[in-house]
């Protein structure tokens, strides 16, 4: 059938029953190129420059890996058999404030994007808006929840407005980069398996306008969802991917064959793996059992991305969290996956495996795998300098009542709220709602802590005179970036605190960002509770290695500047990737943020990574 223009598209997706999207034949809707390749819709496959076309792809995201290791990745995945890397584009490393775009060092994201092409790789582009992925609030920027009324992941006009803003910014980027301008860029994905959150087809169909007024129409768009959900989240003109893991592919291809008979049939993602959260284990999934249905894939002659080639990590306050509005599980820092490339980026059996998969379904030999360094261990250590957190604040904001991180201009770290308790007494003390950890002092003693995991929102207070000075400090664990919980992830304390049952009023609000520690003032005096530590390390050479952090308690950690992650002893994650190019030869600085710090640390860095040890309900 003819397509649909996109106006009439667009009203017609408003009122159009759910299961029309999944009946109507399929038809592309792309623009011919004016220069450069092509690359579409020919009937049932995808067609480069007039030729059959099958997409062999796998997973990694710029943010999750150190740009100067960026070209070994791709090396790599070309080593592996791959024709394409598909990646995610995430919001909130590039506007980190309103207005304020970030695209350099590592968020340099069209150097990725021409590095692979140089590489010999094509690229398939999932510019979101969201992204989900495991990363924070699903790649939107903190700040969209300051406004309280805004709906995200909506049609309201608040949030398509900002949306569209950040995507045509990005398009000044990427655009060019498309195979219809000489780069790359051969699909780009609208939207991020939305089948799974709704079924507002005109919110979609804003957000495929937003993408293509933002120049991406050069290459080929498309959607991806579970097969089960992707009547709610796909267009009757553009082909649609389905996203499966282990040991739902042949099902998941059936449905899509059955709804989507006459177009490309393409695994969007295939998850050879999984993801951990704190306190809970880690995740094993079948790996002959991935290679046998990996095989399969192949051999029936359908288009897949792997999901992921390489996970790397989520450095810094990255991670993100699972909900179902009844529960909260904070993902790990480590985002090995248990992918084909392991999170140092090393050839796993698996590689091995798909890579001969792949040679034999192509008859097309790859070109040799890339040597990898071995990783180096760092000799023993002590953190010899600290600084208290009660000496380190910044200048307070005053409110009456408790503020989240949004409301104070905060995206990540911790948030320290304090007040002083106006009688004396025994009562509960209950935070509503707390996101996400929090540690309560009263006259600067520990009193126990709180845990948005367990359902933990009140300990009983014993207030033995009026004037006592209560503290809470809050952790932002991770937004949830999956399901509707995302529209209300506001960090710190979201609502009020109750003692007795009574509103507790009169708070200062300090904003703990934890963007830099450059400018912490080390001592040499014996520091416990929260509390930064320094330490230095020397190296004979650089390499990679693996953080052993059992030693430490809850908190964060910066080698040289960097920020390389989350640790919580509640496990299974016991080391913290630290990248050999972020480390150099002589002396090198640690700074540690420990919520519940101790004197006389000793630490060292292993040869291997440790993401399997015994998990704690918590450490209280």
């Amino acid at each position: 059938m003819k397509p649909l223009s996109f106006t009439k598209l667009a009203l017609f997706c408003a009122f159009a029953p759910a299961s029309f999207f999944a009946l109507v034949p399929f038809a592309s809707a792309q623009v011919a190129p004016a220069t450069g390749h092509s690359f579409r819709v020919e009937g049932d496959h995808f067609s480069l420059d007039g030729k059959p076309f099958r997409v062999l792809a796998g997973e990694m995201h710029y943010a999750r890996v150190p740009r100067a290791y960026w070209r070994d990745r791709l090396r790599k995945a070309k080593a592996m058999g791959l024709n394409t890397i598909t990646t995610y584009v995430f919001w909130n490393v590039h506007e980190p404030q309103p207005g304020v775009y970030d695209f350099s060092g590592n968020n340099d994201v069209a150097e990725f994007v021409r590095e692979a092409q140089q590489e010999g790789l094509y690229v398939n582009l999932r510019p979101g808006p969201y992204s989900c992925a495991e990363w924070d609030f699903g790649g939107y920027p903190g700040w969209l929840l300051k406004d309280h009324s805004m709906v995200v992941r909506s049609d309201d006009p608040d949030f398509i407005e900002a949306a569209s803003r950040w995507m045509h910014r990005l398009g000044q980027e990427l655009a060019p980069l498309q195979i219809g301008r000489g780069g790359p860029i051969i699909m780009v994905q609208i939207e991020n398996e939305y089948g799974s959150f709704g079924s507002d087809h005109h919110y979609m169909g804003q957000i495929r306008r937003l993408i293509e007024d933002s120049g991406f129409r050069d290459a080929q768009l498309y959607t991806a969802d579970g097969a089960e959900q992707m009547s709610n989240g796909s267009f009757s003109d553009l082909p649609a991917a389905v996203n499966f893991g282990t040991g739902e592919a042949k099902n998941s291809f059936d449905q899509l064959l059955k709804m989507r008979p006459n177009q490309p049939h393409m695994a969007g993602e295939y998850w050879d793996g999984w993801f951990d959260h704190w306190g809970g284990k880690h995740e094993a999934r079948d790996a002959q059992q991935q290679i046998d249905e990996f095989r399969w894939i192949v051999n029936q002659g359908y288009s897949v991305s792997v999901y992921m080639f390489h996970g790397g990590t989520s450095f810094g306050f990255m991670s993100g969290a699972n909900s179902n509005g009844s529960d909260y599980q904070p993902d790990v820092t480590s985002y090995d996956y248990q992918a084909t490339l392991d999170e140092s980026g090393r050839p796993t059996p698996k590689y091995m495996a798909f890579r001969d998969i792949i040679a034999k379904a192509t008859g097309v030999t790859p070109p040799p795998i890339p040597d990898t360094p071995n990783p180096i261990t760092i000799p023993t250590f002590r953190l010899t300098a600290s600084l208290s957190l009660w000496s380190a604040l910044p200048e307070p904001i005053k409110s009456p009542q408790p503020l989240t991180m949004e409301d104070i201009g905060q995206n990540y770290g911790y948030i320290l709220y304090r007040t002083t308790l106006k009688a004396a007494g025994d009562g509960d003390l209950t935070l509503d709602q707390l996101h996400s950890y929090a540690r309560v002092y009263l006259e600067g003693a520990l009193v126990g802590s709180l845990d948005r995991r367990l359902g933990r929102m009140s300990l009983p207070l014993h207030v033995a005179y009026a004037g006592q000075h209560l503290d809470i400090l809050v952790e932002n664990s991770g937004r949830v970036n999956f399901s509707i919980v995302l529209r209300g992830e506001r960090a710190g304390i979201t609502k009020q605190v109750l003692w007795r049952g009574e509103p507790v009023e009169g708070w200062s609000i300090y904003p703990l960002p934890m963007e830099a520690t450059d400018k912490i003032q080390f001592s040499n005096e014996p520091c416990t509770g929260p509390c930064f530590y320094q330490g230095h390390f020397t190296l004979a050479k650089s390499g990679d290695t693996f953080l052993d952090v059992r030693a430490l308690g809850e908190g964060a950690v910066w080698i040289n500047g960097h920020a390389i992650g989350r640790y919580w002893d509640i496990g299974p994650q016991e080391t913290l990737y630290v990248p050999g190019v972020w480390l150099k030869e002589g002396d090198n600085e640690i700074v540690i943020f420990d919520m519940e710090g101790k004197s006389s640390v000793t630490l060292s860095g292993l040869d291997h990574p440790l993401l399997d040890g015994p998990v704690h309900e918590t450490t209280d």
